[in-house]
């Protein structure tokens, strides 16, 4: 079984110490259970048990700023990691000093002596576990607030931070799967994806009608223009709202209810909620159906003619 070799006095590694002994901690060597590893915790500054300095001495020396010791001289922090990787395999395919062989070469030997890795990877490396709120999509991480997909609404998804982003893992049954990544951000400015939040309600301002008593479902049964009428109605704030419904109802048995419904819709785009706007609306409607009024021409008339007063005086005289 491989050895994991940790510092002591990092507190991942140890809770305390008793006699000089470290007490290791669980979650820890359950992490190490996971993978098939030994944890072995040594004291700091000891290069002969940890040999950690080394690298330590070579990410100064090839990788950050030595004038600084910073990584200003990188963009971002996926800079400096493409850095890491093309340091690796440099060095990696070139010949060790001590075993004049490259390091990628030896791997390949060394392979069909370790152990195969699990499956599904521990999830502690999945960061830590938050809860996804149940209303709102949301979790908080170190002091912020990033959006996850609204299906995970009051289920528990693991948060890490990776470089500049932060990583959102969910476990289901096919295994963890990445939900949703963000760049990091600060107290009060919410990370937020528009596609992780469900269709947006309809609001008070596009509510429709919905029946609940005899009256209210005779009337919106008429139409699409009943239930526009009695929301735009609502809207304005008409007065007897319900006894004109009920005389739109009985209009409906004595007319079509598509030509009430049409007459309907046609009060309500015009704003028109009186009481007798209805019925003129109605009467309109026939007269369009029908045609203007017929009357007759002149030539057609049946009143008399004055062809019988063209005679009258003649042969008197002036004055008589």
């Amino acid at each position: 079984m491989p050895t994991y070799l940790l510092t002591d006095n990092e507190k991942t590694v140890t809770v305390e110490h008793v006699a000089g002994l470290p007490v290791r901690n669980p979650a820890t060597l359950a992490f190490a259970r996971h993978y098939g590893l030994t944890v072995a915790t040594c004291l700091p500054a000891d290069p002969a048990s940890k040999g950690s300095e080394a690298t330590v001495r070579v990410a100064k020396a090839d990788l950050v700023p030595t004038e600084t010791n910073l990584r200003e001289g990188y963009g971002s922090f996926a800079e400096l990691e493409t850095a890491c990787a093309e340091f690796c395999e440099q060095v990696n395919n070139r010949p060790h000093r001590v075993t004049r062989r490259p390091p990628a070469e030896l791997l390949a030997e060394e392979q069909t002596r370790l152990h195969r890795l699990p499956d599904h990877p521990y999830t502690a490396a999945f960061g830590v576990t938050r809860r996804v709120g149940q209303d709102t999509p949301m979790v908080s991480f170190d002091s912020g607030q990033y959006s996850v997909p609204h299906q995970l609404g009051g289920d528990t998804v693991w948060v890490r931070r990776h470089g500049e982003q932060v990583v959102i893992v969910a476990c289901g049954a096919g295994g963890p799967v990445e939900v949703a990544r963000h760049r990091a951000t600060t107290p009060g400015s919410p990370r937020v994806a528009d596609e992780h939040f469900p269709p947006a309600p309809a609001g008070a301002l596009h509510r429709a009608p919905r029946a609940r008593t005899p009256a209210e479902h005779a009337f919106v049964a008429i139409g699409d223009g009943a239930a526009l009428w009695l929301a735009e109605a609502a809207a304005a704030g008409a007065s007897r709202i319900r006894a004109k419904m009920a005389d739109a109802v009985d209009l409906a048995r004595l007319h079509p209810p598509a030509v009430v419904d049409r007459a309907l819709g046609q009060a309500a785009a015009a704003g028109r909620f009186a009481e007798a706007d209805l019925p003129a609306i109605l009467a309109h409607q026939a007269q369009a159906r029908t045609g203007p009024l017929a009357r007759a021409g002149d030539e057609h008339t049946l009143a008399q003619g004055t062809s019988g007063w063209s005679g009258f005086g003649a042969g008197q005289e002036p004055g008589r």
